[in-house]
């Protein structure tokens, strides 16, 4: 499974970075989240953190 980041929606509220650090990252410059690993298998959160996104933002493939 993939988490891909819809930039257009993403708001930058950082909730996908607090339930999932190991692969979200909130880039402060342009105030989106980007996925700084994209194997959420080994992660185990990636679900949560497309669930807590308040945008649906992120997807997975």
């Amino acid at each position: 499974m993939e988490p891909v980041i819809d930039e257009e929606k993403c708001i930058g509220c950082g909730n996908c970075q607090e339930v999932c650090p190991a692969v979200f990252h909130l880039n402060e410059t342009i105030g989106k989240a980007e996925v700084l690993d994209p194997d959420c298998d080994l992660a185990g959160c990636c679900e949560a953190a497309a669930e807590n996104c308040p945008v649906e933002a992120i997807t997975l493939r």
